[in-house]
């Protein structure tokens, strides 16, 4: 697999995504290919390359891709919200977050000595699927301007997959939470690169399944699992147990969904795609039923409904807390 996230750091359900993607015993994580979204790009990969030299892990490849959204910036946003109101979560465009997208900060896990590759992600995500035609799943937890890149490039790169797991869009949240309650179609991982969330939608993948932000305000990284997790020897578990920020379990519920499919428990399938409409509705989410799509190049998706929170939280704690797996082989 591949695994392509906006690697915010230290800790964060992305980072602690990638570790659990790294941990399982059944995957061999070919690269980690890193997008802007709720950190910059290079202060991700920094965070990235320090999160393996940590866990002993140094020989998968850390893989710098976008910087930038296809379209969308800052500047649009601050229009967009002057007309139709505040957006409660930019990502690196939050205010007072650093303005310099090359800039990397102190980091609190100290600095990595080792360096990123000199490819960029969308040229590594196209050489590994003629590499392994059919074989790699592609791990998406973050917006997929990456993947966008990849597709515009080489057509073909979304069908030699095997499949593309994405965390991100959100269809009807309810009333739990007040922030996607107001913006009942807005998830960040969409709404950050639109034009290459329409790219992706559309393009000729084998299996794309979604976990929805429906679903993942539902779960819970507690203060308890964490403060057993700080009982635990592992390397991945202290690290976890001293830097995450607990809460919402986005992108590991995307993780653990695939790699244990029991942890499911109700699925449905629809049809998604991404407004483009450039008013008030720009980077919401569509989704249609069989037989009410528009016929636009929409793809079939596997949407993740329900799951089993007990089985997840255990999952969770028992991959965190397994030796990391050595590097394979070669």
């Amino acid at each position: 697999m591949i695994i392509d996230q906006d690697a915010r750091g230290p800790g964060s359900t992305d980072q602690q995504s990638i570790l659990l993607l790294i941990q399982a015993p059944q995957t061999e994580v070919l690269g980690i290919t890193v997008v802007s979204g709720d950190q910059w790009r290079d202060e991700e990969v920094a965070h990235t390359l320090r999160t393996l030299e940590i866990i002993g892990r140094t020989d998968i490849p850390v893989v710098p891709g976008a910087i930038f959204p296809l379209v969308n910036s800052r500047e649009d946003v601050e229009r967009w919200e002057k007309l139709y109101g505040k957006v409660v979560y930019k990502g690196a465009w939050n205010p007072g977050y650093r303005p310099d997208p090359y800039a990397i900060p102190p980091m609190p896990e100290g600095a990595p000595t080792t360096k990123p590759s000199a490819e960029d992600a969308a040229h590594f995500l196209i050489r590994m699927v003629h590499q392994y035609p059919h074989e790699i799943t592609i791990y998406a937890g973050g917006p997929l301007t990456n993947l966008a890149l990849a597709t515009a490039l080489d057509p073909e790169f979304p069908r030699l997959a095997q499949e593309l797991v994405f965390m991100g869009p959100i269809i009807n949240p309810g009333p739990a939470d007040p922030e996607f309650y107001q913006a009942p179609r807005r998830g960040f991982n969409c709404w950050w690169d639109p034009e290459a969330t329409r790219i992706v939608f559309r393009s000729p993948w084998p299996k794309i399944t979604v976990t929805t932000i429906d679903i993942s305000i539902k779960t819970d990284l507690t203060k308890a699992m964490i403060g057993d997790l700080a009982k635990s020897g592992s390397p991945v578990a202290q690290y976890v147990s001293k830097y995450t920020h607990g809460g919402y379990m986005w992108d590991e519920l995307a993780a653990e969904a695939w790699l244990d499919p029991s942890i499911v428990t109700k699925e449905q399938f629809l049809y998604m795609d991404i407004s483009l409409d450039r008013g008030p509705s720009y980077g919401d989410t569509l989704a249609w039923p069989a037989g009410s799509q528009p016929g636009l190049g929409e793809q079939r998706v596997h949407i993740i409904d329900e799951i089993d929170n007990a089985k997840l939280d255990r999952l969770f704690m028992e991959l965190m807390t397994r030796p990391t797996p050595p590097a394979p082989s070669k």
